[in-house]
């Protein structure tokens, strides 16, 4: 026998207060940084090397590599994927 549900999903919360497109798009951020700093461990890369590979500022890499920072650009990921040697893949689920 299923027990019923009391009160609501926590997605439902945040949607109802207007948060859960923020609050999705930090979580992404999160794991994508550890994600890319996973990446630049395997690769023995420091942050200056990263960023010289990128084509970019080490500022603008701590950025990146920033969890809480959620404006990131594509641009930016795609240049991160290609310094380290992969493909940057997006999908709407």
């Amino acid at each position: 026998m299923k027990k019923a549900r009391r009160g609501s999903h926590f997605d439902d919360f945040l949607e109802e207060e207007g948060l859960r497109a923020e609050t999705e798009a930090v979580a992404i951020k999160r794991v994508l940084a550890y994600r890319i700093e996973l990446e630049m461990k395997k690769a023995k890369l420091s942050k200056s090397e990263m960023a010289e590979k990128m084509r970019t500022s080490r500022s603008a890499l701590d950025r990146l590599l920033d969890p809480a920072n959620a404006s990131i650009t594509l641009q930016t990921l795609e240049r991160a994927a290609l310094a380290l040697g992969k493909q940057l893949k997006i999908e709407l689920a």
